[in-house]
């Protein structure tokens, strides 16, 4: 090859490409395009400073740009008659191949550094990963390089570019679409056993999440490779088409073509199985931790390790990344374990001996539900693991969407490989952590899913508080106990005295908890069945009036189980309107100041990222105590507030409470605990653990409930909280087996749109004024209109004591006109609620259209401003063309 015709070639082609506006427009368009897709509604409903919007939807995008690009790479030389001229040229095919399809790639490349200008908006915006921004632009240049390729094979085969146009756009549509095509993942799956993706957007997932994958970069290089094959072929056609070999060479090429794409899709999918990648993510994502090699490292050469992994060979949609991170995983950590870790995948059908073994082995299926050509259906689907080891067996039966992969296997790794587990008791409470029968509703409660989970990492006790507490546990898990009775809560309080490590779950309302309002600490104990004749034995009171005031005194914190919070900031826009008040998420912080954090920089919770609580309390701590004390986890400040227990319940038609929503909300300007660690001073220095008491105090129950932890594990409405993982966390501290602590955080960092979130609070904030007002102006219009009443009722019986009348004949004008006002009264007060709601209404329209605003100006920026460098630049070289055509013209013959 010689460089010097390539770029003669590239050099014509290109200045042809720039030398009207046409290839300006194009341009433009695509920006456009992709700025329309980025930044789209879902953009702001999710809030995150990333490009997904565009991603998803990129492959299709080039099915419009690719063609309009590579339309008249031949088929212009065809009709303009140049392409033989072209070939009469001192020049190979392969020089003018190559240096066409070097020219398209470039003005493809162009086009794609003026739509970079996507990632600058995402920067004025929030704070994007660029790492994982640059992977994905890489994949978008790789995708487009491929498929002009295909475009340019699209062109040569007609004169006309208006149907090199269409043929380009339906032969890029192939690659892009071939996972889509039914029955062509079961075709190669039952007759090649071929299961990697075949599509474009495929293997550009891979690095749109920050994974340069080996498999990725080959599969489009090969893409590139096959159908530059193909343009060449059709470019030397004219050597042979009408030769009277031309049906044999017609067959020859044909086979040569169908071996090149045997040997490219073998390759690719050798690469894929095999593994390999370049992490680029900030938080570097794809790579094994410190803490994974070295638990890999710590096995005992003795007792070495075997992996099992039980898994669907076909799986929805939405698990095929988990299926593919989960075999990636494994192979690495069999590479790096060598002996000592042994990893075996068995592929498992519904009904099969495969799936009677994992069902021996304590693997079940998961029912889920997916959607195939346009039908929905309930499949069976098996991802789960077993590690053995001549210490231990562990079981993960099943990894879902929220399941953090590396951790849940570095942990059961470390289980296994150690000799002994350390254990957790449980105390027994109202709150029914083991599950049982209810006798007073008589039904089975499940087992919380907290247990199964602590089961995987420790050997799990229950402990009763009936007597005095002597279990053998390394950690106490006490939750609600503000239902025991005064013996049991004076043995557990003089358990925790005694410095033994405790965590503690209460809360002022555990909603999720069966049955409902009757486990709050102010409602009374329920009766417990088993009387004689079905009739109920008499309840017995709560300790401290289920205050537990004697447990607070001994922790040195003060908590008023008659509050609960609430916070009126949502920062999942798209539920804003949707979820309760009561529903507070807890982030790492509002802004870049540390001070407002929600989830303190603390050894337990700092790293992980949201939260999820429903109506938790709010504590404090003692001033009278010495024990350190250290926030774990607290609210926002200025939109959090307390509601009290009258506000937000009120009394049942039978009996007990009910849940009742409050007419307005009042956010005061302080920052609340919901969780604390309280340990003796100096414990948290580094030194040993100091005698004295070492508990954890959470006021929320809900967080850790079945509810929770099916929103972790399956991700639903997109949320991904991190309860269970602080939950564990705080086990695993007070245990002293701090391992895999940071390994849980381990996740992409959450990164929102902190520049629109700062714009929409202030809209926020005033909104909570506005409706702060108008609630406390109807309730003093209310209080004036009864001062009102109560003065004329005073003048009218003024009145009457004043007259000759009897007390009879008195009583009853006053109880007529007692009435008749209070008849007015409560019109009135209809009249100020009608008013009050009517304000309210209209304030939060008005705060909607404020920040609708925000967002469309926002989009609007995004949209307009991507295209100027490109249109700017278009302008300037048209006018310079027509400036030196001019130039060169005598002043007689210009116009």
């Amino acid at each position: 090859m010689r460089s010097h015709v390539i770029l003669a070639v590239f050099k014509r082609n290109v200045s042809s490409y720039f030398s009207g506006m046409l290839g300006y427009l194009f341009i433009v368009v695509f920006v456009v395009a992709g700025a329309f897709l980025a930044f789209n509604q879902n953009f702001f409903a999710d809030n995150l400073a990333n490009l997904d919007q565009l991603s998803s939807q990129f492959p299709l995008l080039l099915l419009f740009i690719i063609p309009a690009i590579t339309m008249t790479a031949w088929a212009d030389e065809k009709k303009l008659g140049t392409d033989e001229l072209l070939f009469t040229l001192p020049a190979s095919d392969f020089e003018i191949l190559l240096g066409k399809y070097l020219a398209v790639l470039f003005v493809y490349t162009v086009a794609l550094m003026f739509s970079i200008t996507h990632a600058f908006v995402l920067s004025a915006l929030g704070n994007p990963d660029w790492g994982l921004i640059a992977t994905t632009y890489f994949g978008y240049w790789l995708a487009g390089g491929a498929l002009l390729a295909a475009g340019m094979f699209a062109s040569v085969l007609t004169s006309s570019a208006t149907v090199a146009f269409v043929l380009g756009t339906a032969i890029c549509a192939i690659p892009v679409f071939i996972d889509r095509i039914p029955g062509v993942d079961t075709l190669l799956k039952d007759t090649l056993g071929i299961t990697a993706p075949l599509s474009v957007g495929g293997h550009l997932e891979g690095f749109t999440a920050g994974k340069v994958a080996y498999s990725g970069i080959f599969y489009f290089v090969g893409l590139t490779a096959f159908f530059l094959y193909l343009n060449s072929v059709f470019i030397a056609r004219r050597h042979w088409a009408g030769g009277k070999n031309g049906g044999e060479m017609a067959l020859h090429y044909t086979a040569r073509v169908a071996c090149l794409a045997v040997a490219l899709l073998s390759f690719t999918y050798t690469l894929a199985v095999a593994g390999g990648d370049i992490d680029t993510t900030s938080e570097q994502l794809h790579t094994l931790s410190k803490t994974t090699v070295e638990t890999i490292k710590g096995i005992d050469s003795e007792k070495p390790v075997t992996i099992q992994a039980f898994l669907s060979p076909n799986v929805p949609q939405d698990y095929v990344p988990i299926r593919k991170e989960l075999r990636d995983k494994l192979r690495e950590y069999d590479q790096r374990g060598g002996a000592n870790i042994q990893v075996r995948f068995v592929d498992v059908e519904p009904y099969s001996e495969a799936a009677e073994e994992a069902s021996s082995l304590g693997i079940t299926p998961r029912q889920i539900q997916s959607e195939t050509n346009g039908r929905f259906s309930l499949e069976e689907v098996y991802l789960g693991v077993v590690l053995t080891s001549g210490f231990d067996t562990v079981v993960v039966p099943f990894f879902d969407r929220g399941t953090p992969i590396e951790y849940e296997l570095t942990r059961s790794l470390g289980t296994v490989s150690k000799a002994e587990r350390k254990t957790v008791g449980i105390l027994t409470t109202d709150a029914g952590v083991f599950g049982g029968f209810d006798q007073r509703t008589f039904r089975s409660l499940p087992e919380w899913q907290i247990v199964t989970e602590l089961e995987k990492q420790y050997n799990i006790r229950e402990v009763s508080p009936d007597s005095k507490i002597e279990a053998d546990v390394d950690v106490l898990l006490a939750v609600l106990p503000s239902s025991l009775t005064q013996p049991q809560m004076d043995n557990f309080v003089n358990y925790v005295k005694e410095g033994h490590p405790v965590l503690i779950f209460d809360d002022p309302l555990p909603l999720f908890n069966p049955p409902g309002l009757q486990g709050a600490p102010l409602e009374p104990k329920p009766s417990p069945g088993g009387g004689m004749m079905g009739m109920q034995q008499p309840a017995v009171p709560k300790a401290d009036g289920g205050r537990a005031t004697s447990l607070m005194k001994a922790l040195g914190l003060r908590w008023d189980v008659s509050k609960s919070l609430f916070d009126l900031r949502n920062p999942h826009p798209r539920y804003a309107s949707v979820f309760p008040k009561e529903l507070i998420f807890l982030t790492e912080s509002d802004d870049d100041n540390d001070d407002s954090r929600q989830i303190p920089n603390n050894p337990i919770a700092g790293g992980l990222q949201e939260l999820l609580l429903y109506y938790p309390g709010a504590i404090s701590r003692d001033p009278e105590t010495r024990l350190e004390y250290i926030e774990l986890l607290r609210s926002r400040q200025s939109s959090t507030g307390l509601n009290d227990w009258n506000e937000i319940t009120r009394p049942g038609m039978f009996g007990g409470r009910q849940m009742s929503a409050p007419s307005t909300y009042n956010p005061d300007d302080k920052r609340y605990t919901i969780a604390a660690l309280v340990q003796p001073s100096g414990s948290s220095e580094g030194e040993e653990k100091k005698k004295g008491i070492h508990a954890i105090f959470v006021a929320d129950i809900d967080m850790i409930h079945n509810v929770m932890f099916d929103v972790w594990q399956r991700q639903m409405y997109d949320l991904k909280i991190d309860n269970i993982l602080f939950t564990l966390n705080c086990v695993d501290y007070l245990a002293g087996d701090e391992r895999f602590i940071d390994l849980r955080k381990r996740r992409a960092e959450h990164r929102t749109l902190t520049e629109l979130e700062r714009q929409k609070k202030k809209f926020e904030e005033r909104r909570s004024n506005e409706e702060k007002k108008a609630d406390d102006e109807a309730k003093q219009a209310v209080k004036d209109a009864k001062d009102r009443l109560e003065k004329i009722l005073a003048d009218l019986r003024g009145e009457m004591q004043k007259g000759n009348m009897d007390a009879g004949t008195m009583q009853v004008r006053l109880q007529n006109a007692a009435e008749a006002e209070n008849r007015k009264l409560r019109q009135q007060e209809e009249e100020i609620e009608r008013e009050k709601n009517e304000r309210i209404r209209k304030v939060r329209i008005e705060t909607e259209q404020e920040i609708r605003k925000i967002e469309n100006g926002k989009w609007k920026w995004a949209v307009i401003v991507p295209p100027l460098p490109a249109i700017f630049l278009g302008i300037v070289v048209v006018l310079s063309q027509v400036f030196n055509e001019r130039r060169g013209i005598a002043k007689d013959r210009l116009r």
